[in-house]
């Protein structure tokens, strides 16, 4: 069986189901998660060939294909070879004992770093509440996890949450603001990696993405709540109650996982005007006609 690195930002509950009903084995895997502590050292990590693949936001993949200004300061060929999820319940999150946003007066907004797709979700929605950049303050910190900690511990007064760190949160007393749904339809979540190589690592890709595809189909139709809300207790540490809340959300069409793998363009639309809004880039023009060349067919 062989191995197979993947970086993610949170442990994935969609792989960890694969797994333990046996559909990650039956494809010939053994997929070790690697957890990654920003979307710049998971691209770079990626570029070195520390990773097989990536669990990440397509706005990244966009930026490090499409963009020469990117935070590694060099474009990437990259490829999705699906679509996961709508973002997970992706929301904007106030630190405990904040009411609206105008807690941002005293602390700032913690991102993975500034100029990534999440940052733009927040950027939006806070513009959305009459917040507008420049309004507040805005740090990198990296990772959602790490983000979630942060907001609980005081290190920033807002931040974008998802992935079951919202359920964790909004317990210990977060206040979660708004969804991304609120923004259009969102992609929130792929599996990527550099493009081409060898033709095994090709065929990997394709059964990890073949086993995931299958097991989002299940999870979207209803057939797996025990499983998942068991195995999003065990690896995410969530409570049961927290547990059945993010199961909730994975069902959600707007927020849950995509059941057949494919890109929705107008979610990728989505992510390409927030770009265009918050870092504009002549690199941006006509993004959306070319778009088509980092997708997989199994992903359009």
């Amino acid at each position: 069986m062989g191995g197979f690195r993947l970086g993610t930002f949170t442990p994935s509950v969609l792989l960890e189901v694969a797994r333990r009903d046996g559909r990650l084995a039956r494809a010939g895997l053994e997929v070790t998660e690697v957890a990654v502590t920003s979307s710049p050292q998971q691209f770079a990590s990626l570029a070195a060939g520390e990773y097989e693949a990536v669990f990440t936001s397509p706005d990244n993949v966009l930026a490090y294909h499409f963009l020469s200004h990117n935070p590694l300061g060099q474009r990437r060929a990259l490829e999705v070879v699906a679509a996961l999820d709508g973002g997970l319940g992706l929301a904007l999150a106030l630190a405990p004992g904040a009411s609206d946003v105008t807690a941002l007066a005293h602390g700032p907004l913690g991102v993975d770093v500034a100029t990534s797709g999440f940052a733009f979700v927040a950027y939006a929605l806070l513009e959305r509440r009459g917040q507008a950049p420049g309004d507040y303050e805005v740090v990198a910190l990296g990772s959602t996890p790490a983000r979630a900690a942060a907001l609980l511990a005081g290190g920033c007064a807002a931040t974008i949450v998802n992935a079951g760190n919202d359920q964790r949160v909004a317990s210990a007393g977060a206040t979660l603001v708004a969804t991304v749904a609120e923004l259009g339809p969102y992609l929130g979540g792929v599996l990527a990696a550099e493009a081409g190589g060898r033709r095994d690592a090709r065929a990997a890709r394709e059964r990890l993405a073949d086993a995931l595809v299958a097991t989002a189909a299940e999870v979207r139709a209803g057939a797996r709540e025990r499983d998942v809300v068991e195995v999003a207790e065990d690896l995410l540490g969530l409570s049961a109650a927290e547990a059945r809340a993010h199961y909730r959300v994975l069902c959600d069409p707007r927020h849950g996982y995509v059941p057949d793998g494919r890109v929705d363009p107008a979610a990728l639309g989505t992510l390409i005007d927030l770009r265009r809004r918050y870092l504009p880039d002549p690199e941006l023009a006509g993004l959306e006609e070319r778009v088509g060349e980092v997708l997989l067919a199994r992903a359009q």
